[in-house]
């Protein structure tokens, strides 16, 4: 199953957080990051008394469940030592499970599509640098990048394909 997940960091060594999630993704059996999208410096949303972001997204392709991906998403970031303080406050790493391919579903714990991807410009860019016509496994998204007011994007690292 392939999977789009963002990733977010605003802590310490950002573009080294990414590196380092990316191998730890590659790291989980039948687990593999095919592409990772430019890195953009993007502006805090939700709480703005913090430092800028580093958010990119990542095509992974794995024999996971979704919620077996979300189990490891959160994993990930604990090994990075992510406290969950108060709603949109800075973290060393966060890993959203946005789209799962042929998956659409809502539970307590996990809602796939992800319900925030069509409000934050910093999860659609990205995304358009992996799927440039506008959809990812027939979810159209590219139509709501423009809607967006504010929450500036500068493309700092250019998208890296892994094994394609």
């Amino acid at each position: 199953m392939k999977y789009v997940l963002g990733v977010g960091t605003n802590m310490g060594e950002r573009m080294n957080n990414i590196e380092r999630c990316i191998d730890s993704i590659n790291l989980t059996p039948y687990t593999d990051v095919l592409i990772c999208s430019a890195v953009y410096e993007t502006e805090p949303v939700g709480y703005a008394r913090q430092q800028n972001f580093y958010n990119c997204a990542l095509l992974v392709e794995s024999e996971l469940e979704p919620n077996e991906m979300l189990g490891l998403c959160l994993g990930i970031e604990s090994g990075f030592g992510r406290k969950r303080g108060f709603a949109n406050g800075p973290r060393i790493l966060d890993i959203d499970l946005l789209l799962a391919e042929g998956v659409c579903k809502e539970t307590r714990n996990l809602t796939v599509p992800h319900p925030e991807i069509r409000k934050r410009r910093f999860v659609l860019l990205p995304m358009l640098d992996i799927f440039p016509d506008g959809k990812a496994f027939g979810y159209e998204f590219a139509s709501y990048i423009d809607k967006i007011e504010g929450q500036r994007c500068e493309k700092i690292k250019e998208k890296k394909d892994y094994y394609l």
